[in-house]
């Protein structure tokens, strides 16, 4: 009997009624075993009420998307069925809620079967009606080849603190549920995974990893404002800091946010805030300040769908121009792009050193789809993590200081990096202000003093690329070069890697880095290929321009978009290679 590698499986109903338990769940049980997860949320704006589902991609190896059918549906309402059965693959199954009376729509593949059981039924004879997701658990468990007892780790774990009882109830009604799809007398077969290859790996949103990060990169200061889907960034640091020495405040609102962040920087603690594009919006006059000041803040952008409100539970790539642009004035910024969560952990802690060793503003810039997708990631190398914190003034610059005389906390260095100094440091006094000032941070408003220091913070990152900006897979002269940003790498990759096994020479460059943009390797890798490809989800086409805005031209590049609220799926990257490879041959 051949065996999956892989296997994709959604279960969807109304939010509020545990189908976000449901999935995380079964993804937290699967990963345990060994299996690599990807797992994405679609939720509703509202608190409750509105459909909801939860896609878990289960594989042998590593996948960072979506994929692009699903062989099992669990649906606990009609809803579920009519909004998803679609994207079931021939021969699919749905195992639906029979309390609601089922039926299949007209616009599903070839012989998708339906499957009626009392989920809802079967738990309230077990315990309790809410253990119906339970029961669904066990009839996934018996349609995948799997012991009903996968799980009982994780309900363990979720329950014992609560009673054993409600362990055992759970527990019974997986095996319920397990049982009744035992007597449906079908053939599963085809739907069974292969043995996962034992290994741990550990299993984390992009935004948990970015907190921890920041946790290990020795930030013991988060001033925040909760916002979707930045606030588990905040409600993971609320948990860790206090254990070391560390405290979350959670403000008024965002300007406030940034200016205690700010605050605290300059005191000497390692300082972020997390938000999403409104809230970087209200951010923005801060931000100069920060500039202006050479005060190192850490900031995560976790971007949505805007404008405004937006969709703020969707996915979308439009806060590049705001995160690179958006505040009066210019001032230097590195914005970094993590495409994974081990990329958001290291970047997270570069973020910090960078910070201080270039006393400016960092924004890592996040997605939706990678801040909240829980994915298996390889176990995290802390030998990486180092603490840079730049150029501090050493005890024997200070003695220098002349009494009554201040200390040139903005002194014109070839490099532009000046010491810098904690308060309470004697010889370190110094005036600190947000207008143009002196060496020593006094007010100047002579034109002579704004193009030096204005010259002297502009020069810092000027010319200069961040070590891995950008990650390039593939031919070295390719007929195509696609490149993204974000966590789109995963669509891409698989895409490219389909078309390469057909003899196509297409690559793929991710950029990692959007500030200082990396313009002598991307010059490197686009003058090599013949068309280049710019794929992002936002409606304008941002990473495109700004290619074109920091002088990168090709004679054939165009944008490949995708702004309707969800990543890219393989299928897409890869329909739209195969049009373009098609167009230029003809």
């Amino acid at each position: 009997m051949r065996m999956l590698q892989e296997l994709s499986w959604k279960v969807g109903g109304q939010q509020g009624e545990g189908i976000d338990s449901t999935g995380k769940t079964f993804a937290t049980a699967l990963n345990r075993m060994g299996y690599y997860i990807y797992s994405y949320r679609h939720f509703s704006s509202r608190i409750k009420g509105g459909h909801t589902n939860d896609r878990v991609r289960i594989s042998t190896d590593r996948k960072n998307s979506i994929a692009d059918e699903l062989d099992i549906l669990l649906a606990f309402d009609q809803e579920t069925i009519n909004l998803n059965a679609h994207e079931l693959k021939a021969g699919g199954v749905i195992v639906a809620d029979s309390k609601f009376s089922p039926t299949l729509p007209t616009n599903v593949a070839a012989n998708v079967q339906l499957f009626n059981i009392p989920f809802t039924k079967i738990a309230e004879e077990t315990g309790a009606a809410i253990m119906k997701n339970m029961v669904a658990l066990g009839a996934s468990a018996y349609v995948i080849g799997l012991s009903p007892d996968f799980c009982a780790p994780v309900i363990q774990k979720l329950f014992g603190r609560k009673s054993q009882k409600i362990v055992d109830q759970n527990m019974a009604a997986v095996h319920a549920g397990y049982d009744a799809m035992a007597s449906q007398n079908t053939d599963f077969s085809g739907f069974q995974l292969a043995p996962a290859t034992p290994g741990e790996h550990l299993f984390m949103i992009g935004n948990e990893a970015v907190a921890f990060g920041a946790l290990a990169a020795g930030a013991r200061v988060m001033p925040a404002y909760p916002i979707t889907p930045a606030s588990d960034v905040m409600e993971y640091l609320i948990k860790k800091l206090p254990s070391v020495g560390g405290v979350v405040v959670q403000t008024e609102d965002e300007i406030a946010a940034l200016n205690m962040t700010i605050g605290a920087a300059y005191g000497g603690a390692r300082a972020l805030t997390a938000t999403s594009g409104p809230g970087l919006a209200l951010m923005m006059e801060a931000l100069g300040l920060a500039g202006m000041t050479e005060t190192p803040v850490v900031i995560i952008d976790t971007q949505r769908g805007g404008p405004s409100t937006g969709l703020p539970t969707k996915h979308e790539q439009s806060d590049m121009f705001a995160a690179l642009f958006g505040n009066h004035g210019e001032i230097p910024k590195i914005v970094l792009t993590p495409s994974t969560p081990e990329e958001c952990f290291y970047m997270t802690v570069d973020a910090f050193n960078y910070a201080e060793k270039y006393q400016c503003p960092v924004i890592i810039l996040t997605d939706l789809a990678l801040s909240l997708a829980s994915q298996s990631v390889e176990k995290f190398d802390f030998s990486y993590v180092m603490i840079d914190r730049g150029n501090l003034a050493t005890a024997e610059e200070l003695a220098k200081v002349e009494p009554g005389k201040l200390f040139k906390r903005y002194e014109l260095t070839p490099d532009g990096i000046s010491p810098r100094v904690f308060p309470g440091q004697k010889g370190g006094i110094h005036h600190v202000t947000g207008v143009e000032h002196s060496e020593v941070g006094r007010p100047n408003e002579l034109t002579s003093n704004h193009v030096a220091m204005m010259n002297k913070r502009l020069n810092k990152i000027s010319g200069i690329e961040m070590p891995g900006s950008v990650a390039y897979t593939g031919d070295d002269t390719p007929d195509i070069l696609i490149i993204g940003t974000g966590s789109s790498v995963g669509a891409i990759g698989e895409a490219v890697a389909r078309l390469n096994r057909d003899g196509v020479k297409v690559a793929h460059a991710q950029i990692k880095a959007l500030s200082p943009f990396p313009f002598n390797t991307m010059q490197a890798h686009m003058s090599r290929a013949k068309r280049v490809i710019v794929a992002e989800a936002n409606a304008t086409g941002q990473l495109f321009h700004l290619i074109l805005m920091n002088g990168l031209h090709h004679e054939a590049i165009s944008s490949f978009l995708k702004y309707d609220g969800t990543p890219f799926m393989p299928k897409e990257v890869e329909a739209h290679l195969r049009g373009a490879v098609s167009a230029w041959q003809h």
